[in-house]
């Protein structure tokens, strides 16, 4: 199915963390990395997600929802920054997310479940960015959560522990791994206000 045939179909524009693995990207280990991802819009049938690492029409591939679960799936079609994706499923577990999904979008329009913290980690409305390394070199990288100390990055660039970096315009150092990507601890605490302008960049912004 095409993007804009599944655009016209009934789903649910639910932003949701995730991860996923392709079948050929492997660590310096042999082990199969994975990536975060994020839902854009879900259907019982298929999803849109947002990727650090877009994989190819045709390809199968695992993915992880904490709120869905693990799909094995199909990617159908491609976009700049993320896929459509069929999930295989069984007819009984299509009728429980086709529930899950109806609880989700109310829970979502229900202002009185966000988070009002100052210092509280949020997902920006763009989740792509720009690191840049200390020799000047970028990488294109995913957004998992931010807030005003640090950032949580997927990417397929991998750095060590202790790397110095900036993520869009605000520098910082690598502090930790997980299975889907690392955290940055900013040198310097951030204005929440300021935030997102700072640390989204596009191609452009980055070059300039």
């Amino acid at each position: 199915m095409s993007v804009a045939e599944f655009l016209r179909q009934r789903a649910v524009e639910v932003t949701l963390n995730g991860s996923y693995s392709l079948p050929r990207w492997y660590d310096c280990e042999g082990k199969l990395r994975s990536f975060a991802c994020r839902t854009k819009r879900v259907s019982p049938f298929r999803m849109i997600v947002d990727v650090p690492v877009v994989g190819k029409v045709g390809e199968r591939l695992t993915s992880y929802f904490q709120d869905f679960g693990e799909f094995q799936c199909t990617i159908s079609a491609t976009l700049k920054s993320g896929f459509l994706m069929e999930l295989d499923m069984a007819r009984a577990r299509r009728a429980w997310m086709s529930e899950k999904l109806t609880w989700l979008e109310k829970k979502q329009k229900d202002a009185s479940v966000q988070e009002l913290r100052q210092d509280a980690r949020f997902v920006p409305q763009v989740p792509h960015t720009f690191l840049t390394l200390a020799n000047g070199s970028t990488h294109s990288c995913f957004i998992i959560d931010v807030s005003t100390a640090g950032v949580a990055i997927s990417c397929e660039y991998d750095p060590p522990i202790g790397t110095p970096l900036a993520v869009g315009a605000c520098v910082g150092r690598v502090i930790r791994k997980f299975h889907h990507g690392f955290a940055v601890k900013f040198a310097e605490k951030q204005s929440r206000d300021d935030l997102v302008r700072l640390i989204v960049r596009t191609p452009m912004l980055q070059s300039a």
